[in-house]
């Protein structure tokens, strides 16, 4: 029940441009290049994301990924 609130928040920050943790701007993160596009660090949280190269979306880092 909890994830059924909490999933739509979090696709909305990440539609945004911000970081499900902590809520800043992950434009101003880590960058480093990624066979599935680029891999964003947030500064705050260390939370890692993935910008997808063909849609420009940017989504949670698997396990495998980091």
């Amino acid at each position: 029940m909890f994830k059924n609130v909490i999933a739509p928040v979090q696709a909305w920050l990440l539609s945004q441009g911000r970081c499900v943790g902590c809520g800043s701007d992950l434009s101003a993160g880590k960058k480093e290049s990624h066979p599935n596009g680029e891999k964003i660090t947030c500064l705050k949280c260390h939370r890692i994301f993935i910008r997808e190269i063909d849609s420009g979306k940017f989504r949670r880092a698997l396990f495998e990924e980091v």
